[in-house]
């Protein structure tokens, strides 16, 4: 129940803060500014700052797709792994309801959308993105030299594929950090992210899963040479 809670609070303070972030500040997918910066910091910032409070609970997935990747490689049980999933998409969800709160359900609460109304597109897109990401966390976490500085490694990556992916989908690379805003903001009469969710689920899943396998098909491979 420890690691169910760790990483409720931790999606729960990551779609609060950092999709918070982009709704408050007006962040847009296609005009770079500002506020499109400060969005992809302060998602690499959330991630430093649970890794570092709940990480030594839960290791800090509070992300569906991470949560594949070390299921793949071993690293947790398929019984750990629905536990974490039901709890990151709560939090998720309870951090929107909370934003929406703040802000009025109005906004954009940080939803994700398709890149050209292209479905191939945001699905390669979010698959590379993700790819990358889970790539980075189960390199990084899998070598004890590295455990001191593993948060801000991921942190800033969380924050480089922000950077990039903003302009094209919002940038999701979690499942549950897309269904939260788009669960709620259909609650309250917009189901157009929601319709389109399936994509923000299955393109970082898969982009987690590529990543596990080159893993353990490149890297500990290698290591172990």
């Amino acid at each position: 129940m420890k690691k169910f809670f760790a990483e409720f609070i931790g999606t729960f303070v990551l779609v609060l803060f950092a999709c918070g972030t982009a709704t408050v500040l007006g962040c847009a997918t296609d005009s770079p500014d500002v506020a499109y910066a400060l969005t992809a910091v302060a998602f690499g910032l959330v991630i430093v700052a649970m890794a570092y409070s709940i990480g030594n609970v839960s290791g800090c997935h509070i992300n569906p797709a991470v949560s594949l990747g070390v299921l793949l490689t071993g690293g947790m049980t398929v019984g750990e792994f629905f536990i974490y999933i039901i709890a990151q998409f709560l939090g998720a969800t309870a951090g929107a309801a909370v934003l929406g709160a703040l802000v009025g359900f109005d906004t954009s609460l940080g939803t994700n959308g398709l890149f050209n109304d292209s479905i191939l597109k945001s699905l390669v897109i979010e698959c590379i993105l993700t790819f990358v990401f889970v790539l980075v966390i189960l390199s990084v976490c899998s070598k004890k030299k590295y455990e001191k500085f593993a948060g801000l490694v991921i942190g800033f990556t969380l924050t480089l594929v922000h950077i990039f992916g903003i302009y094209f989908t919002g940038t999701s690379v979690n499942p549950a950090r897309s269904f939260g805003p788009a669960l709620i903001k259909a609650f309250t009469g917009d189901a157009s992210a929601l319709t389109v969710y399936w994509v923000f689920l299955v393109a970082p899943l898969v982009g987690g899963a590529l990543a596990a396998l080159v893993f353990k098909g490149l890297i500990k491979s290698k290591e172990a040479e």
